[in-house]
């Protein structure tokens, strides 16, 4: 196995952008790349750039005509693509219905726990296909998303004004569909706080990559449980139209919360990440950590 990550490269973000947050305009010095990796191409090419001065790489999670469904998201790839070229750190949004009254549509949510209600979805790189890296990695998510960028985004927010929640247990269920209205009351007496289809195993992945992870999650409705007329369920329309409002508050949240990010000290933090990956083999031996730029 390879030693621990040397962290001492500068920070550079990866952005993963649901409906309507996929826009390279808000980077300078736009650089289309196409990348390919052991488990095939990402959603879209990476678009290199800065925003602040701070070097980022968005990516589409649904392709920039959002015509990939969750299920089959290539969520290795993009992962993959991200860690391949130098990402430290993921920031990304995600469309959510709420579950509990008190997430509105309209709030963000800085995501800190999740249930995985996914099936047949890779979760791991190492899955004995062809290209994998060798190993059976036991990933601990105890704490999914990473602690610190997480207390950035919220103070960021706070700093702001903007109407927020900084804990959230998200539930992703499989998709595409919605939940049927006995689910959505499944789910919510569960203790989930929202919904959505992408969260697992994005995080998971990223968690396996020792990158430092943190979510966006933006309401934009109340899913099926609350509604006893079927013409007020939840719907695309609904969902669209509700995200598009949100996405100039999440978009400004971003730009301001993304140098405060690079002027931190990751060092120890990614070495950390690193470390807990390498621990994730029972047979150190013979397993091997993702490669790094």
């Amino acid at each position: 196995m390879s030693g621990p990550e040397s962290s001492s490269r500068p920070v550079k973000i990866g952005i993963i952008g649901g409906t309507g947050l996929d826009d390279a305009d808000i980077m300078e010095q736009r650089v289309e790349k196409v990348v390919y990796t052991p488990y095939g191409k990402p959603s879209d090419a990476l678009v290199a750039g800065k925003i602040k001065g701070v070097d980022c790489i968005l990516l589409a999670r649904h392709g920039r005509n959002h015509s990939i469904n969750p299920s089959n998201v290539n969520y290795q790839a993009n992962i993959w693509a991200l860690k391949q070229e130098g990402c430290t750190h993921i920031l990304v949004t995600t469309a959510c219905g709420s579950l509990q009254e008190h997430f509105q549509p309209g709030d963000i949510v800085i995501l800190d726990q999740f249930i995985d209600r996914t099936n047949g979805r890779a979760t791991t790189f190492y899955d004995g296909s062809p290209n994998a890296p060798p190993g059976v990695c036991h990933i601990p998510m105890h704490t999914p998303f990473c602690p610190h960028t997480r207390e950035i985004l919220i103070e960021t927010a706070k700093d702001l004004g903007i109407r927020h929640h900084p804990t959230g247990t998200n539930i992703t269920i499989e998709g595409p569909r919605f939940s049927t209205k006995a689910e959505s009351k499944l789910w919510k007496s569960w203790g989930a706080d929202i919904i959505n289809m992408t969260t697992v195993p994005e995080v998971v992945l990223a968690k396996e990559s020792g990158l430092c992870y943190a979510a966006l999650a933006l309401v934009t409705d109340y899913d099926s449980w609350r509604y006893d007329d079927a013409a007020q369920h939840v719907s695309v329309d609904i969902v669209l139209a509700t995200f598009r409002e949100n996405a100039q508050r999440a978009k400004t949240l971003l730009l301001h919360a993304i140098p405060i990010i690079a002027k931190r000290e990751w060092s120890q933090i990614l070495q950390d990440n690193m470390k807990t990956v390498e621990y994730s083999f029972q047979d150190q031996a013979r397993c091997s950590v993702l490669p790094t730029k």
